[in-house]
């Protein structure tokens, strides 16, 4: 049926496009129309294709920072740029604003139809798609599986999976490799974590290539390619989903993958579903055992039958677990093909650990202060050690956080019409000087964070130097505008507002444990670039 449909749509006849083309312009004209009349007139860049607008600038394999970079330049805090068909979206990177936004998101600000189609598609209703009330009631629901208490109780789980990931690389050392693939084994270390301490559950993602054993998941993940490889067909499909999210129901290369993917782990996730439940139901006389588990899966499996506004449906339920395993997983190869917000997603916005590696091994200075700290350790990591106890290794992972994020882009579209207010006036495209932004329903809106946090204007002349020690003393050594931002620790890398990473602690534990017990010296290694983005390091 999908092949019968994909043979049709590219037989079509040059006057048939051109009749859908048309079509498809003027419901989009339309649609903007109140958007462009209503909207303060800004300034901005001029569209370099009628069809895509500037939407590659920000969305390619290309550093979008650079793009943001020129464009604040010229045009300031708040401007305009064309994404295509004659829609105009709007980027803003006034901190005020920016706040004034995320503080209503999820009612009077929601995620694009684009990333909501992409996401209910890719794993159902979960967390990341739902809005409002929908979106409080999951998050209410998993909040306890990310608390300190919760995460205190992880923290050893996090100690054995990077005990394991040593032996392993030992391992494939002692077999004569020279080659480690670090992105790789990276993501299994995050996986492994994620089964242990969120389902009660070994993936067995740390297992030694020389055992001849894969888990099921892992071939599922290894199944998947990148879109970036993907025909052209499909890409610019993709490339026009923005614009036109209905495109993603058709059966191109690229959603054909997802679905297979998406239903392959709820095979798996429902497997686990099962066994916990059963699992549950045998422990329900003990009270102590039966009612304390605050794991991801038994959480889920309590709202499945709870009161108080916390019920999910078992779909919702099964989203949730599809969302958190399969997130962490293909986070890098989505973010450069997809406008879509994964910051408030626990497992997809952990900082990199391979990012850190590639850091330290160009500033050794840094590299031997937070060896200094971590020899003072005597032993696994506790919880207290991690939050408290090792401030040179806070400082880096801040900074890491700041200078590295996963998302950099946060993409909203106004439910309602609203007024914005700005820290500074800005010129709008006809000379007036306004101090407020007027917005209408259906505008989409860009908050450029990875932006915000690279910002000279904001951070100040040092801001594209790694410097740690900006965060071993904040409130002596942040600027002003710096300090106004919101989100954890004056950056915008877990967002703000009511999408505020939830998992951000369980994330943070993650990164620390895994960088304070890496054993490889970071000096003997050679980083090695592939053709696949991915790194690779020569020992």
């Amino acid at each position: 049926m999908a092949l019968s449909i994909i043979n049709a749509i590219q037989a079509l006849r040059g006057s048939d496009v051109v009749a859908i083309l048309l079509f498809i312009f003027v419901v989009r004209l339309i649609k903007n129309s109140r958007a462009r009349v209503y909207t303060t007139k800004l300034q901005g860049p001029p569209s370099e294709n009628f069809f895509v607008g500037l939407f590659p600038a920000i969305a390619g394999v290309d550093e979008p920072l650079k793009a943001f970079e020129k464009w604040a330049k010229q045009y300031g805090t708040v401007f305009s740029f064309p994404m295509g068909f004659g829609r105009q979206d709007v980027m803003i990177w006034d901190i005020k604003a920016a706040a004034h936004i995320l503080a209503r998101d999820t009612f009077v600000y929601q995620q694009s139809n684009f990333s909501r189609v992409f996401l209910d598609n890719m794993f159902g209703k979960g967390i990341l798609s739902v809005e409002h009330d929908d979106h409080r009631r999951h998050r209410k629901a998993l909040t306890p599986a990310f608390s300190n208490a919760a995460i205190r109780g992880y923290v050893n789980t996090f100690n054995d999976s990077a005990e394991k990931l040593k032996a392993t690389w030992d391992a494939i050392l002692d077999s004569g490799a020279d080659t480690i693939e670090v992105q790789q084994w990276m993501n299994r270390l995050a996986l492994e974590n994620l089964g242990v301490a969120g389902f009660s559950h070994h993936f067995g993602a740390l297992s030694s290539p020389d055992t001849g054993l894969k888990p099921d998941i892992m071939e599922v993940f290894d199944s998947f390619e990148s879109p970036r490889k993907s025909s052209l067909f499909s890409r610019i499909f993709f490339f026009l989903g923005p614009m036109f999210p209905a495109l993603l129901y058709l059966p191109t290369q690229n959603t054909l993958l997802m679905r297979r993917i998406k239903y392959s782990m709820k095979g798996i996730a429902d497997a686990l579903l099962e066994r916990t439940r059963r699992e549950m139901m045998i422990d329900s006389g003990d009270e102590k055992s039966g009612g304390s588990d605050k794991s991801i899966i038994g959480l889920l499996i309590k709202a499945e039958s709870s009161s108080g506004g916390l019920t999910m449906t078992p779909d919702e339920v099964l989203a949730q677990m599809v969302e958190h395993t399969v997130l962490r997983r293909l986070r890098d190869d989505l973010k450069y093909v997809l406008p879509i917000d994964l910051s408030h997603s626990a497992f997809a916005n952990c900082p990199s650990l391979v990012t850190a590696l590639q850091i330290l091994l160009l500033h050794p200075e840094v590299q031997e202060k937070l060896r200094e700290e971590l020899n003072q350790l005597g032993g696994d990591p506790t919880w207290e050690q991690i939050t408290l106890g090792l401030p040179y290794l806070d400082a880096v992972t801040q900074e890491v956080l700041r200078m590295h994020m996963p998302v950099d882009n946060l993409l909203r579209e106004t439910q309602q019409d609203d007024v914005v207010p700005l820290s500074k006036p800005i010129h709008t495209s006809t000379g007036e000087l306004v101090s407020e932004l007027v917005v209408a329903k259906g505008q989409a809106i860009h908050i450029p964070i990875g932006f915000i946090n690279n910002s000279e204007e904001i951070w100040g002349p040092d801001v594209k130097e790694f410097k740690p020690e900006r965060w071993l003393d904040p409130d002596t050594t942040l600027t002003g505008d710096a300090k106004a931002i919101q989100g954890h620790h004056h950056i915008m890398t877990f967002s703000d507002g009511p999408r505020f990473c939830l998992g951000r602690h369980f994330a943070l534990a993650n990164f620390k444990v895994g960088r304070a017990l890496s054993s490889v010296d970071v000096d003997e290694l050679e980083l090695m670039i592939y053709s696949s983005s991915r790194p690779r390091w020569r020992i």
